[in-house]
């Protein structure tokens, strides 16, 4: 009752962030439902329909990424004084948040119920107007009665997998830090983060500090305070996994027969889509040690007062920022060396991109950007009480703007290059 209280008292963003979670689970019924007509219509050919279902992991991974995205930036899972007054403690939130995703993923199902039907013609002679009515019947074997039992088992998958990773994303101690701002006595300018259950950060000059360059208006200085850096212990991690997968991949390619891109898709090359799968996991995992090393380097040396800020904003928020990062590198990597085989042999992949291919694509590409805006808004949300606190204290807007510029040029930058090597390194023993 009480995710539902808040689901109709939210604002307008919020709701828009639920009904995209909807539509990105919506989207994943439909996948699975079209995979069980496929199974119902070929019962001798249990391969390509296993195949098909199997590939549906890949959006429902996708679609879960971004409901968890969207339950960490709940209003709900951060107004912790006010859940505390409703006798909702910081146990609790993680039950929440799967409940108000399980609401939105629900109706998600539902749409892709009734879309399902109608494409079949079921449901034409209800609703004669709509067009499109029928238009997936050989799509979605309309000749074969859907079981209930198992339509209902696959509709339930996505709604639980996106409540349980919602669940995982708010649960205590899963929340990254946020960066706040406080003054010391002497005029001192300190960065701190703060847990989001109630801060153990202090904005003291403290060991570990570091001076800027003085202020020559007001005599105050700047002093930096480096919050923990768990993130770069997944970096040795991510480097691992994409040089175990590059190796396994060209390991599995040595054949005397080319392998094309509907070998691979179509699971006949298992060494090479493994490879694939653990350099991207490599990628994932290496996303916030990337961006935490990024803030490193821009503090090399002696930086301006940008380059500072950058740095230090970037090392605290790798943890939140880089993860997304990382899944959206992974996704184009792989899309990059899709691409340069499809170019290699284009009338072999041809049959590949059908309608249903290119929906659970653009269902992946949609929901990994949109989970690295939402988490970019939601280090926005976070930095908004130091903004405000150095806007107070006389820092001009083009300083924090140049800094936002500078993380965001050097993320590109680093993570770019890297997607492009991986890229190239995946498609190459299968191009040459």
């Amino acid at each position: 009752m009480l995710a539902l209280r808040l689901a109709r008292g939210g604002r307008p963003l919020t709701l828009l962030r639920r009904l995209l979670v909807a539509c990105a689970t919506a989207v994943v019924g439909f996948l699975l439902l079209a995979a069980l007509g496929h199974a119902l219509a070929h019962p001798q050919q249990p391969g390509p329909s296993l195949v098909r279902l199997v590939w549906c992991l890949v959006p429902l991974a996708a679609a879960v990424q971004f409901a968890a995205a969207v339950a960490r930036t709940d209003p709900g899972s951060r107004s912790l004084s006010a859940l505390d007054v409703a006798g909702v403690g910081p146990a609790r939130i993680p039950v929440l948040a799967a409940a108000s995703t399980a609401m939105s993923a629900l109706l998600g199902s539902a749409i892709a119920l009734v879309v399902c039907l109608y494409l079949r013609g079921q449901l034409v002679s209800s609703v004669p107007s709509l067009p499109f009515g029928g238009a997936g019947v050989r799509l979605l074997s309309a000749d074969r009665p859907l079981p209930i039992a198992a339509t209902l088992v696959l509709l339930c998958v996505p709604p639980l997998a996106a409540a349980a990773g919602a669940a995982l994303a708010t649960r205590p101690g899963a929340l990254p830090a946020m960066a706040g701002v406080a003054a010391d006595a002497d005029g001192t300018l300190s960065f701190r983060t703060d847990a989001v259950s109630g801060g153990s950060g202090s904005g003291g000059g403290g060991a570990g500090g570091r001076e800027a360059t003085p202020d020559g208006r007001d005599g105050r200085s700047v002093r930096v305070l480096p919050g923990p850096l768990p993130a770069s212990v997944t970096l040795p991690w991510g480097a691992a996994f994409v040089a175990a997968g590059l190796a396994a991949e060209t390991y599995a390619s040595r054949s005397p027969k080319s392998l094309s891109l509907s070998a691979v898709l179509s699971n006949n090359a298992p060494g090479v889509l493994g490879g694939w799968l653990l350099a991207a996991v490599g990628l994932v995992l290496a996303g916030p040690g990337l961006a935490q090393v990024c803030g490193r380097v821009l503090g090399v040396g002696r930086p301006g007062a940008v380059r500072l800020l950058a740095g230090r904003v970037l090392q605290q928020e790798a943890a939140r920022v880089g993860r997304p990062l990382g899944v959206l590198s992974a996704v184009a990597a792989g899309a990059l060396a899709a691409a340069k085989l499809y170019a290699v042999s284009p009338r072999d992949g041809a049959h590949m991109f059908g309608p249903l291919t290119l929906l659970g694509a653009g269902l992946v590409v949609f929901c990994v950007l949109a989970s690295a805006l939402t988490a970019a808004a939601e280090s926005r949300a976070a930095r908004k009480p130091a903004n405000e606190a150095l806007t107070k204290l006389g820092a001009p807007r083009r300083l924090l703007r140049g800094a936002a510029v500078l993380r965001a040029v050097v993320l590109c930058a680093v993570l770019g290059a890297l997607t492009w090597a991986v890229g190239q390194l995946a498609a190459l023993p299968l191009t040459t």
